[in-house]
Protein backbone atom coordinates (compact mmCIF):
# COMPACT_ATOMS: atom_id res chain seq x y z
CA UNK A 1 0.00 0.00 0.00
CA UNK A 2 2.92 2.45 0.72
CA UNK A 3 4.07 2.11 -2.45
CA UNK A 4 1.39 3.49 -4.41
CA UNK A 5 0.86 6.17 -2.22
CA UNK A 6 4.47 7.59 -2.64
CA UNK A 7 4.07 6.84 -6.15
CA UNK A 8 0.87 8.98 -5.89
CA UNK A 9 2.62 11.34 -4.18
CA UNK A 10 5.74 12.12 -6.47
CA UNK A 11 3.88 12.01 -8.98
CA UNK A 12 2.07 15.07 -7.36
CA UNK A 13 4.82 16.86 -6.38
CA UNK A 14 6.44 16.74 -9.84
CA UNK A 15 2.95 18.41 -11.18
CA UNK A 16 3.08 20.92 -8.87
CA UNK A 17 6.71 21.73 -9.73
CA UNK A 18 6.55 21.36 -13.33
CA UNK A 19 3.60 23.68 -13.04
CA UNK A 20 5.18 26.24 -10.39
CA UNK A 21 8.19 26.09 -12.86
CA UNK A 22 6.32 27.68 -15.57
CA UNK A 23 4.22 29.81 -14.09
CA UNK A 24 7.68 31.21 -12.55
CA UNK A 25 9.77 31.48 -16.13
CA UNK A 26 6.39 33.17 -17.63
CA UNK A 27 6.97 35.80 -14.92
CA UNK A 28 10.39 35.82 -15.34
CA UNK A 29 10.21 36.32 -18.89
CA UNK A 30 7.99 39.17 -18.46
CA UNK A 31 10.46 40.88 -16.58
CA UNK A 32 13.38 40.64 -18.34
CA UNK A 33 11.90 41.27 -21.96
CA UNK A 34 10.60 44.97 -21.05
CA UNK A 35 13.28 46.45 -23.36
CA UNK A 36 12.69 44.34 -26.08
CA UNK A 37 8.67 43.94 -25.78
CA UNK A 38 7.11 44.86 -29.01
CA UNK A 39 4.49 47.25 -27.78
CA UNK A 40 3.14 48.22 -30.96
CA UNK A 41 0.43 44.95 -30.42
CA UNK A 42 -0.15 46.19 -26.84
CA UNK A 43 -0.77 49.77 -28.09
CA UNK A 44 -2.80 48.67 -30.96
CA UNK A 45 -5.22 46.52 -28.67
CA UNK A 46 -5.94 49.10 -26.33
CA UNK A 47 -6.34 51.69 -28.96
CA UNK A 48 -9.65 49.48 -30.55
CA UNK A 49 -10.51 48.67 -27.07
CA UNK A 50 -11.45 52.38 -25.83
CA UNK A 51 -12.25 53.20 -29.84
CA UNK A 52 -15.46 51.05 -28.43
CA UNK A 53 -15.45 52.68 -25.17
CA UNK A 54 -15.13 56.20 -26.72
CA UNK A 55 -18.28 54.72 -29.44
CA UNK A 56 -20.37 53.67 -26.43
CA UNK A 57 -20.05 57.01 -24.88
CA UNK A 58 -21.13 59.18 -28.26
CA UNK A 59 -24.30 57.08 -27.93
CA UNK A 60 -24.94 57.32 -24.53
CA UNK A 61 -27.48 59.85 -22.99
CA UNK A 62 -25.28 60.66 -20.49
CA UNK A 63 -22.04 59.86 -21.29
CA UNK A 64 -19.23 58.67 -18.17
CA UNK A 65 -15.74 57.50 -18.34
CA UNK A 66 -16.61 53.93 -18.07
CA UNK A 67 -19.56 52.98 -19.65
CA UNK A 68 -22.21 50.89 -17.74
CA UNK A 69 -22.84 47.47 -19.68
CA UNK A 70 -25.45 48.03 -22.07
CA UNK A 71 -24.06 51.09 -23.23
CA UNK A 72 -20.72 49.11 -23.57
CA UNK A 73 -22.09 47.03 -26.14
CA UNK A 74 -24.44 49.55 -28.03
CA UNK A 75 -20.35 50.52 -28.42
CA UNK A 76 -19.20 47.18 -29.41
CA UNK A 77 -21.56 46.59 -32.38
CA UNK A 78 -21.41 49.96 -33.39
CA UNK A 79 -17.72 49.91 -33.75
CA UNK A 80 -17.36 47.98 -37.29
CA UNK A 81 -19.78 49.69 -38.74
CA UNK A 82 -17.88 53.02 -37.49
CA UNK A 83 -14.84 52.00 -38.78
CA UNK A 84 -16.20 50.96 -42.15
CA UNK A 85 -18.05 54.45 -42.79
CA UNK A 86 -15.20 56.32 -41.80
CA UNK A 87 -11.92 54.14 -43.30
CA UNK A 88 -10.37 55.87 -46.49
CA UNK A 89 -9.78 53.95 -49.25
CA UNK A 90 -10.82 50.66 -47.43
CA UNK A 91 -7.79 50.86 -45.22
CA UNK A 92 -9.72 50.20 -42.35
CA UNK A 93 -6.32 49.56 -39.75
CA UNK A 94 -8.90 47.57 -37.22
CA UNK A 95 -8.44 43.51 -38.30
CA UNK A 96 -9.82 42.11 -34.72
CA UNK A 97 -12.34 39.36 -35.09
CA UNK A 98 -15.85 39.83 -33.04
CA UNK A 99 -14.25 37.98 -29.95
CA UNK A 100 -11.12 39.42 -29.92
CA UNK A 101 -12.28 42.68 -30.64
CA UNK A 102 -14.80 42.45 -27.49
CA UNK A 103 -11.72 40.98 -25.17
CA UNK A 104 -9.85 43.70 -26.02
CA UNK A 105 -12.97 46.36 -25.31
CA UNK A 106 -13.39 44.71 -21.65
CA UNK A 107 -9.97 44.88 -21.04
CA UNK A 108 -9.97 48.62 -21.75
CA UNK A 109 -12.51 48.91 -19.80
CA UNK A 110 -11.20 47.31 -16.87
CA UNK A 111 -8.31 49.69 -17.45
CA UNK A 112 -10.22 52.41 -17.42
CA UNK A 113 -12.32 51.96 -14.12
CA UNK A 114 -8.76 51.33 -12.66
CA UNK A 115 -7.31 53.79 -13.75
CA UNK A 116 -9.40 56.63 -14.62
CA UNK A 117 -8.32 59.12 -17.59
CA UNK A 118 -5.45 56.99 -18.72
CA UNK A 119 -4.16 57.39 -22.46
CA UNK A 120 -1.12 55.55 -22.00
CA UNK A 121 -0.41 51.55 -21.17
CA UNK A 122 1.50 50.83 -18.74
CA UNK A 123 3.02 47.13 -17.95
CA UNK A 124 0.90 46.53 -14.65
CA UNK A 125 -2.18 47.05 -16.81
CA UNK A 126 -1.48 43.92 -19.58
CA UNK A 127 -1.54 41.82 -16.55
CA UNK A 128 -5.61 40.50 -17.34
CA UNK A 129 -4.30 40.09 -20.48
CA UNK A 130 -1.27 37.69 -19.48
CA UNK A 131 -3.13 35.83 -17.19
CA UNK A 132 -5.55 34.95 -19.87
CA UNK A 133 -2.55 34.02 -21.56
CA UNK A 134 -1.70 31.52 -18.68
CA UNK A 135 -5.31 30.42 -18.34
CA UNK A 136 -5.20 29.32 -22.45
CA UNK A 137 -1.34 27.54 -22.00
CA UNK A 138 -2.90 25.60 -19.46
CA UNK A 139 -6.05 24.41 -21.28
CA UNK A 140 -3.60 23.87 -24.67
CA UNK A 141 -1.71 21.52 -22.11
CA UNK A 142 -4.72 19.97 -20.52
CA UNK A 143 -5.82 19.40 -24.41
CA UNK A 144 -2.59 17.61 -25.23
CA UNK A 145 -2.45 15.79 -22.23
CA UNK A 146 -5.79 14.72 -23.13
CA UNK A 147 -5.47 13.49 -26.74
CA UNK A 148 -2.41 12.00 -26.37
CA UNK A 149 -3.64 10.02 -23.77
CA UNK A 150 -6.70 9.33 -25.63
CA UNK A 151 -4.76 7.73 -28.73
CA UNK A 152 -2.08 5.76 -26.53
CA UNK A 153 -4.49 3.92 -24.88
CA UNK A 154 -6.52 3.44 -27.92
CA UNK A 155 -4.13 1.53 -29.64
CA UNK A 156 -3.94 -0.92 -26.97
CA UNK A 157 -0.07 -0.37 -26.19
CA UNK A 158 0.73 -1.45 -29.24
CA UNK A 159 4.40 0.57 -30.52
CA UNK A 160 7.17 0.26 -32.48
CA UNK A 161 8.81 2.43 -30.77
CA UNK A 162 11.68 0.91 -28.96
CA UNK A 163 11.59 3.88 -25.97
CA UNK A 164 7.98 3.35 -25.58
CA UNK A 165 8.03 -0.13 -25.50
CA UNK A 166 9.93 -0.41 -22.31
CA UNK A 167 6.98 0.95 -20.75
CA UNK A 168 4.15 -0.60 -19.70
CA UNK A 169 1.24 -0.76 -21.91
CA UNK A 170 -0.89 -0.01 -18.81
CA UNK A 171 1.14 3.28 -17.71
CA UNK A 172 1.99 3.92 -21.63
CA UNK A 173 -1.18 6.80 -22.14
CA UNK A 174 -0.62 8.61 -19.30
CA UNK A 175 3.19 8.78 -19.45
CA UNK A 176 3.06 9.79 -22.91
CA UNK A 177 0.75 12.37 -22.68
CA UNK A 178 2.32 13.82 -19.26
CA UNK A 179 5.53 14.07 -21.19
CA UNK A 180 3.80 16.04 -24.10
CA UNK A 181 1.80 18.20 -21.95
CA UNK A 182 4.85 18.99 -20.26
CA UNK A 183 6.33 19.97 -23.83
CA UNK A 184 3.61 22.40 -24.38
CA UNK A 185 3.52 23.73 -21.11
CA UNK A 186 6.95 24.68 -20.88
CA UNK A 187 7.47 25.31 -24.94
CA UNK A 188 10.11 28.64 -25.35
CA UNK A 189 7.69 29.96 -28.69
CA UNK A 190 4.47 29.95 -26.39
CA UNK A 191 6.38 31.57 -23.10
CA UNK A 192 7.91 34.07 -25.28
CA UNK A 193 5.00 35.33 -27.45
CA UNK A 194 2.60 35.46 -25.06
CA UNK A 195 4.82 36.81 -21.95
CA UNK A 196 7.29 38.63 -23.83
CA UNK A 197 6.14 40.00 -27.11
CA UNK A 198 3.52 39.36 -25.88
CA UNK A 199 0.59 38.37 -28.10
CA UNK A 200 -2.70 36.56 -28.57
CA UNK A 201 -1.68 33.56 -30.49
CA UNK A 202 -2.11 31.36 -27.76
CA UNK A 203 -6.10 31.82 -27.76
CA UNK A 204 -6.78 29.39 -30.41
CA UNK A 205 -4.84 26.83 -29.42
CA UNK A 206 -7.19 25.00 -26.83
CA UNK A 207 -10.15 25.54 -29.43
CA UNK A 208 -8.09 23.65 -31.75
CA UNK A 209 -7.39 20.86 -29.46
CA UNK A 210 -10.62 19.79 -27.57
CA UNK A 211 -11.93 20.37 -31.73
CA UNK A 212 -9.95 17.40 -31.91
CA UNK A 213 -10.51 15.33 -29.01
CA UNK A 214 -14.28 16.49 -29.93
CA UNK A 215 -13.48 14.74 -33.80
CA UNK A 216 -11.48 12.05 -31.30
CA UNK A 217 -14.58 11.11 -29.44
CA UNK A 218 -17.53 11.58 -32.38
CA UNK A 219 -18.70 14.75 -30.96
CA UNK A 220 -18.32 16.57 -34.62
CA UNK A 221 -21.32 19.16 -33.69
CA UNK A 222 -19.52 20.27 -30.88
CA UNK A 223 -15.87 20.08 -33.24
CA UNK A 224 -17.70 22.27 -35.17
CA UNK A 225 -18.53 24.89 -32.37
CA UNK A 226 -15.04 25.22 -30.82
CA UNK A 227 -13.63 26.03 -34.21
CA UNK A 228 -16.38 28.61 -34.52
CA UNK A 229 -14.99 30.55 -31.05
CA UNK A 230 -11.70 29.55 -32.03
CA UNK A 231 -11.78 31.38 -35.45
CA UNK A 232 -13.71 34.46 -34.22
CA UNK A 233 -10.73 35.17 -31.62
CA UNK A 234 -8.39 34.64 -34.52
CA UNK A 235 -8.95 34.33 -37.79
CA UNK A 236 -5.93 32.17 -38.51
CA UNK A 237 -7.32 28.94 -37.09
CA UNK A 238 -10.10 29.06 -40.39
CA UNK A 239 -7.03 28.43 -42.28
CA UNK A 240 -6.95 24.22 -41.06
CA UNK A 241 -10.66 24.39 -40.45
CA UNK A 242 -11.34 22.71 -43.80
CA UNK A 243 -9.59 19.50 -42.11
CA UNK A 244 -12.15 18.98 -40.26
CA UNK A 245 -14.46 18.37 -43.02
CA UNK A 246 -12.16 16.39 -45.21
CA UNK A 247 -11.52 14.18 -42.08
CA UNK A 248 -14.98 12.62 -42.19
CA UNK A 249 -15.39 12.88 -45.61
CA UNK A 250 -12.74 11.02 -46.54
CA UNK A 251 -14.30 8.14 -44.11
CA UNK A 252 -17.49 8.19 -46.57
CA UNK A 253 -19.66 9.81 -43.49
CA UNK A 254 -20.94 13.21 -45.23
CA UNK A 255 -23.31 13.42 -41.98
CA UNK A 256 -20.32 14.03 -39.77
CA UNK A 257 -18.64 16.76 -42.26
CA UNK A 258 -22.30 18.09 -42.14
CA UNK A 259 -22.44 18.05 -38.42
CA UNK A 260 -19.07 20.30 -37.64
CA UNK A 261 -20.62 22.46 -40.47
CA UNK A 262 -23.32 22.86 -38.66
CA UNK A 263 -22.07 23.27 -34.92
CA UNK A 264 -19.50 26.09 -37.00
CA UNK A 265 -22.19 27.85 -37.97
CA UNK A 266 -24.65 27.47 -35.20
CA UNK A 267 -22.13 29.52 -32.97
CA UNK A 268 -20.90 31.71 -35.84
CA UNK A 269 -24.90 32.81 -36.39
CA UNK A 270 -24.81 33.42 -32.15
CA UNK A 271 -21.98 35.21 -31.96
CA UNK A 272 -22.90 38.18 -35.09
CA UNK A 273 -26.59 37.61 -34.66
CA UNK A 274 -26.86 41.53 -33.36
CA UNK A 275 -25.34 42.16 -36.55
CA UNK A 276 -27.28 40.00 -38.95
CA UNK A 277 -29.95 40.53 -37.39
CA UNK A 278 -30.04 44.45 -37.23
CA UNK A 279 -33.50 45.37 -39.44
CA UNK A 280 -36.62 44.13 -39.09
CA UNK A 281 -36.61 42.42 -42.70
CA UNK A 282 -34.52 39.70 -42.01
CA UNK A 283 -36.15 39.13 -38.76
CA UNK A 284 -39.78 38.91 -40.76
CA UNK A 285 -37.64 35.98 -43.13
CA UNK A 286 -36.01 33.79 -40.55
CA UNK A 287 -39.06 33.87 -37.71
CA UNK A 288 -41.39 31.40 -40.00
CA UNK A 289 -38.45 29.34 -41.87
CA UNK A 290 -36.97 28.74 -38.34
CA UNK A 291 -40.63 27.76 -37.85
CA UNK A 292 -40.93 25.73 -39.99
CA UNK A 293 -37.80 23.86 -40.17
CA UNK A 294 -38.29 22.63 -35.99
CA UNK A 295 -41.68 21.69 -36.91
CA UNK A 296 -40.16 19.22 -39.67
CA UNK A 297 -37.62 17.99 -37.48
CA UNK A 298 -40.09 17.11 -34.12
CA UNK A 299 -41.84 15.77 -36.45
CA UNK A 300 -39.58 13.05 -38.51
CA UNK A 301 -37.44 13.10 -35.58
CA UNK A 302 -34.13 12.61 -37.27
CA UNK A 303 -30.80 11.51 -35.18
CA UNK A 304 -29.17 14.79 -34.02
CA UNK A 305 -32.50 16.56 -34.57
CA UNK A 306 -31.04 19.40 -32.57
CA UNK A 307 -27.61 19.86 -34.32
CA UNK A 308 -29.75 19.83 -37.67
CA UNK A 309 -32.12 22.73 -36.36
CA UNK A 310 -29.61 24.68 -34.97
CA UNK A 311 -27.80 24.29 -38.20
CA UNK A 312 -29.92 25.09 -40.63
CA UNK A 313 -31.55 27.58 -38.54
CA UNK A 314 -28.47 29.56 -38.83
CA UNK A 315 -28.14 29.10 -42.43
CA UNK A 316 -31.07 31.05 -43.02
CA UNK A 317 -30.30 33.80 -40.68
CA UNK A 318 -26.87 34.24 -43.45
CA UNK A 319 -29.05 33.65 -46.37
CA UNK A 320 -31.80 36.12 -45.32
CA UNK A 321 -28.83 38.93 -43.83
CA UNK A 322 -27.64 38.42 -47.05
CA UNK A 323 -30.02 39.09 -49.11
CA UNK A 324 -32.24 41.61 -46.85
CA UNK A 325 -29.43 43.89 -45.90
CA UNK A 326 -28.15 42.25 -42.90
CA UNK A 327 -24.70 44.31 -41.22
CA UNK A 328 -21.38 42.09 -42.57
CA UNK A 329 -18.90 44.81 -41.68
CA UNK A 330 -17.88 42.48 -39.02
CA UNK A 331 -16.76 40.29 -41.61
CA UNK A 332 -15.19 42.32 -44.25
CA UNK A 333 -13.34 44.25 -40.97
CA UNK A 334 -12.26 41.07 -39.35
CA UNK A 335 -11.11 38.84 -41.52
CA UNK A 336 -11.92 39.81 -45.27
CA UNK A 337 -9.10 42.43 -44.65
CA UNK A 338 -6.56 40.56 -42.66
CA UNK A 339 -6.21 39.02 -46.08
CA UNK A 340 -5.58 41.93 -48.19
CA UNK A 341 -3.70 44.01 -45.25
CA UNK A 342 -0.38 42.39 -46.07
CA UNK A 343 0.62 41.53 -49.51
CA UNK A 344 3.65 40.05 -49.32
CA UNK A 345 5.26 36.78 -49.62
CA UNK A 346 6.03 36.69 -46.17
CA UNK A 347 6.02 39.40 -42.89
CA UNK A 348 10.03 39.95 -41.34
CA UNK A 349 10.84 36.95 -40.42
CA UNK A 350 10.09 33.37 -41.54
CA UNK A 351 11.88 30.41 -42.42
CA UNK A 352 8.84 28.77 -45.06
CA UNK A 353 9.37 28.23 -48.68
CA UNK A 354 7.31 31.85 -49.34
CA UNK A 355 11.06 33.49 -47.66
CA UNK A 356 13.26 31.39 -49.63
CA UNK A 357 11.13 31.93 -52.93
CA UNK A 358 11.64 35.96 -52.07
CA UNK A 359 15.31 35.56 -52.18
CA UNK A 360 15.17 34.73 -55.73
CA UNK A 361 12.94 37.71 -56.68
CA UNK A 362 9.29 36.30 -56.92
CA UNK A 363 6.24 38.36 -55.13
CA UNK A 364 2.90 37.06 -54.20
CA UNK A 365 1.23 38.71 -57.10
CA UNK A 366 3.79 36.94 -60.08
CA UNK A 367 2.16 34.88 -62.50
CA UNK A 368 3.12 31.27 -62.20
CA UNK A 369 1.30 29.95 -65.23
CA UNK A 370 -0.65 31.72 -68.21
CA UNK A 371 -2.87 30.92 -71.10
CA UNK A 372 -5.19 32.49 -73.44
CA UNK A 373 -8.95 31.44 -73.67
CA UNK A 374 -11.33 32.85 -75.72
CA UNK A 375 -9.78 36.04 -76.71
CA UNK A 376 -9.01 36.24 -72.91
CA UNK A 377 -5.36 35.81 -71.04
CA UNK A 378 -6.14 34.20 -67.67
CA UNK A 379 -3.17 33.75 -65.30
CA UNK A 380 -2.52 31.59 -61.97
CA UNK A 381 -0.68 33.73 -59.33
CA UNK A 382 2.20 32.38 -56.59
CA UNK A 383 -0.13 33.75 -54.06
CA UNK A 384 -2.89 31.06 -55.70
CA UNK A 385 -0.35 28.44 -56.37
CA UNK A 386 0.71 28.13 -52.71
CA UNK A 387 -3.22 28.19 -51.81
CA UNK A 388 -3.67 25.02 -53.69
CA UNK A 389 -0.34 23.15 -52.84
CA UNK A 390 -1.49 24.00 -48.94
CA UNK A 391 -5.26 23.06 -50.42
CA UNK A 392 -3.40 19.25 -51.34
CA UNK A 393 -1.45 19.38 -48.25
CA UNK A 394 -4.30 19.49 -45.99
CA UNK A 395 -6.41 16.93 -47.72
CA UNK A 396 -3.76 14.28 -47.53
CA UNK A 397 -3.14 15.42 -43.97
CA UNK A 398 -7.30 14.63 -43.89
CA UNK A 399 -6.50 11.44 -46.04
CA UNK A 400 -4.02 10.16 -43.50
CA UNK A 401 -6.01 11.13 -40.26
CA UNK A 402 -8.94 9.12 -41.59
CA UNK A 403 -6.38 6.23 -41.99
CA UNK A 404 -5.50 6.47 -38.76
CA UNK A 405 -9.09 6.86 -36.92
CA UNK A 406 -9.83 3.60 -38.66
CA UNK A 407 -6.50 1.28 -37.74
CA UNK A 408 -6.68 3.25 -33.98
CA UNK A 409 -3.39 3.87 -34.89
CA UNK A 410 -1.87 7.47 -32.52
CA UNK A 411 -0.12 8.32 -36.10
CA UNK A 412 -3.14 10.80 -35.84
CA UNK A 413 -1.14 12.91 -33.23
CA UNK A 414 0.94 13.38 -36.21
CA UNK A 415 -2.03 14.10 -38.87
CA UNK A 416 -3.48 16.66 -36.48
CA UNK A 417 -0.54 18.72 -35.98
CA UNK A 418 0.60 18.71 -39.71
CA UNK A 419 -2.27 21.05 -40.67
CA UNK A 420 -0.35 24.04 -39.06
CA UNK A 421 3.17 22.86 -40.22
CA UNK A 422 2.50 22.88 -43.78
CA UNK A 423 0.44 25.99 -43.44
CA UNK A 424 3.25 27.98 -42.44
CA UNK A 425 5.72 26.40 -44.52
CA UNK A 426 3.87 26.70 -47.67
CA UNK A 427 1.59 29.54 -47.50
CA UNK A 428 2.16 33.06 -48.29
CA UNK A 429 1.69 35.82 -46.20
CA UNK A 430 3.04 34.13 -42.92
CA UNK A 431 4.22 35.89 -40.08
CA UNK A 432 6.98 34.79 -38.08
CA UNK A 433 5.08 33.97 -35.10
CA UNK A 434 2.53 31.89 -37.21
CA UNK A 435 5.20 28.87 -36.32
CA UNK A 436 4.18 28.44 -33.11
CA UNK A 437 1.09 26.57 -33.88
CA UNK A 438 2.61 23.98 -35.12
CA UNK A 439 5.60 23.87 -32.45
CA UNK A 440 3.11 23.11 -29.77
CA UNK A 441 0.56 21.03 -31.29
CA UNK A 442 3.09 19.08 -32.75
CA UNK A 443 4.28 17.90 -28.80
CA UNK A 444 1.58 15.48 -29.45
CA UNK A 445 4.01 13.33 -31.20
CA UNK A 446 5.83 12.71 -27.68
CA UNK A 447 2.81 9.37 -27.92
CA UNK A 448 4.20 8.17 -31.41
CA UNK A 449 7.88 7.93 -31.43
CA UNK A 450 11.28 10.02 -30.15
CA UNK A 451 12.26 10.95 -33.53
CA UNK A 452 8.91 12.78 -34.12
CA UNK A 453 9.04 14.41 -30.95
CA UNK A 454 12.80 15.53 -31.45
CA UNK A 455 11.96 17.44 -34.44
CA UNK A 456 9.14 18.65 -32.67
CA UNK A 457 11.33 20.57 -30.77
CA UNK A 458 13.04 21.88 -33.83
CA UNK A 459 9.65 23.70 -34.52
CA UNK A 460 9.84 25.22 -31.78
CA UNK A 461 12.99 26.53 -31.38
CA UNK A 462 12.64 27.79 -34.87
CA UNK A 463 9.46 29.41 -33.53
CA UNK A 464 11.26 30.69 -30.62
CA UNK A 465 14.54 32.10 -32.82
CA UNK A 466 11.92 34.09 -35.37
CA UNK A 467 9.68 35.95 -32.73
CA UNK A 468 12.80 36.78 -30.66
CA UNK A 469 14.00 37.98 -34.33
CA UNK A 470 11.74 40.44 -34.18
CA UNK A 471 11.73 41.79 -30.98
CA UNK A 472 14.99 42.71 -31.43
CA UNK A 473 14.73 44.05 -34.62
CA UNK A 474 11.94 46.06 -33.49
CA UNK A 475 14.14 47.99 -30.90
CA UNK A 476 17.88 47.33 -32.21
CA UNK A 477 19.40 47.83 -28.85
CA UNK A 478 23.62 48.06 -29.06
CA UNK A 479 23.96 44.91 -26.93
CA UNK A 480 22.19 42.74 -29.59
CA UNK A 481 23.22 43.65 -32.82
CA UNK A 482 25.51 40.67 -33.17
CA UNK A 483 22.25 38.43 -31.86
CA UNK A 484 20.26 39.84 -35.12
CA UNK A 485 23.01 39.38 -37.40
CA UNK A 486 23.42 36.39 -36.75
CA UNK A 487 19.64 35.34 -36.99
CA UNK A 488 20.06 37.30 -40.33
CA UNK A 489 22.87 35.23 -41.83
CA UNK A 490 20.66 31.61 -40.70
CA UNK A 491 17.67 32.35 -42.23
CA UNK A 492 17.87 30.69 -45.41
CA UNK A 493 19.33 27.58 -44.09
CA UNK A 494 16.48 27.86 -40.86
CA UNK A 495 14.16 27.88 -44.16
CA UNK A 496 15.48 24.83 -45.80
CA UNK A 497 15.82 22.97 -42.36
CA UNK A 498 12.30 24.03 -41.73
CA UNK A 499 10.87 22.27 -44.84
CA UNK A 500 13.09 19.10 -44.71
CA UNK A 501 11.19 18.81 -41.17
CA UNK A 502 7.70 19.62 -42.32
CA UNK A 503 8.40 16.67 -45.27
CA UNK A 504 9.65 14.13 -42.61
CA UNK A 505 6.52 14.87 -40.35
CA UNK A 506 4.58 14.22 -43.51
CA UNK A 507 6.60 11.14 -43.79
CA UNK A 508 6.23 9.76 -40.59
CA UNK A 509 2.54 10.59 -41.08
CA UNK A 510 1.83 7.87 -43.80
CA UNK A 511 3.21 4.89 -41.56
CA UNK A 512 1.48 3.00 -39.53
CA UNK A 513 2.44 1.86 -36.04
CA UNK A 514 0.52 -1.66 -35.71
CA UNK A 515 4.11 -4.31 -35.80
CA UNK A 516 3.23 -6.93 -38.59
CA UNK A 517 2.27 -10.06 -37.15
CA UNK A 518 0.39 -8.25 -33.73
CA UNK A 519 -3.19 -10.00 -33.09
CA UNK A 520 -6.30 -7.87 -34.34
CA UNK A 521 -8.68 -7.09 -31.63
CA UNK A 522 -12.35 -6.59 -32.85
CA UNK A 523 -13.70 -3.29 -32.33
CA UNK A 524 -17.59 -1.69 -32.36
CA UNK A 525 -18.58 -1.20 -35.64
CA UNK A 526 -18.80 2.57 -35.13
CA UNK A 527 -15.38 2.44 -35.42
CA UNK A 528 -14.68 0.57 -38.30
CA UNK A 529 -16.06 3.30 -40.70
CA UNK A 530 -14.70 2.79 -43.95
CA UNK A 531 -11.91 5.52 -45.63
CA UNK A 532 -11.98 6.56 -49.09
CA UNK A 533 -8.37 5.13 -49.02
CA UNK A 534 -5.24 5.70 -51.68
CA UNK A 535 -4.47 2.09 -53.13
CA UNK A 536 -5.96 -1.25 -52.11
CA UNK A 537 -7.52 -0.84 -48.90
CA UNK A 538 -6.20 -2.41 -45.49
CA UNK A 539 -8.24 -5.53 -44.36
CA UNK A 540 -11.23 -4.34 -41.79
CA UNK A 541 -10.01 -4.79 -37.86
Amino acid sequence: MAHPLARRFLIGLLGLIVIGGGIAVRQWTWSETRHVRFQKDIVNGFYWGSETLAEARKLSVEPRTVPSWPEFFRGYHSLYERVRRDAYAKNYLLDYPPLRLLVMSIWARGVQRDFPGVREVKANYVKPLLRFNLFCEAMSALGIFLLTKLWVDRASGTTVSRVLHRISPRDRGWICGTAAAIAAWLDPSMILDAHGWPQWDVWILPFYLFAVLAASTRRWFWCGCLLAVGAMLKGQLLFVAPFFLLWPLWQRRWDRALLVLAGFVTVAALITSHWLLSNGRVWLAVAPLAALIWSVLWWRRPRHAAAWGAGLTAVTVFVAAAALGGNFAWLRIGFLYGTERYPYLFVSSCYNLPSLLATRGWSLKDAVLAWPFGGVSWSLNLQWTLRLCYLGALTFCAWAAARHTRQRDPRLLIAVAAPWLVMFALLGQMHERYLLWGGVVSALALGVNLRTAVVSTVFSLASTAMILHVMLLDKKLPGTVPTIELLNRIQPYAAGFILAGVAFFLWEMMGTTRAPGLQKRSVRASDTDSALLIGPSPEKI
